[in-house]
């Protein structure tokens, strides 16, 4: 096996590839949005679960209203640098009684 020697402008510390810039800050968007969500009277106990891909922020899970999923939906828009938001929150369904 032959290594090649490094070149002066190799830096061995730098790694070869770098994760594209988007991946930052969707994490951070993620971050923002989970905190807003966590803190919103309206949204805080409710079991929302925030991902975001190229700045489109994903809310999915099970929440008791239709104004908590508005509420959420509207949370996330407000989030600067977002490009859209999906909102697949869906309302638990009650215990229904049988006769």
């Amino acid at each position: 096996m032959v290594m090649p020697w490094p070149q002066p402008e190799d830096d061995p510390f730098h790694p070869a590839w770098d994760p594209p810039a988007h991946h930052d800050e969707d994490a951070r968007l993620a971050a923002i949005a989970a905190q807003r969500l966590s803190t919103d009277w309206t949204t805080r106990r409710q079991q929302i679960v925030v991902t975001v891909q190229n700045r489109v922020v994903i809310l999915a899970g099970t929440i008791a209203d239709l104004e908590t999923r508005q509420v959420a939906g509207e949370l996330a828009w407000d989030i600067p640098g977002v490009a859209d938001v999906c909102n697949t929150l869906r309302v638990a369904q009650r215990g229904r009684r049988h006769r």
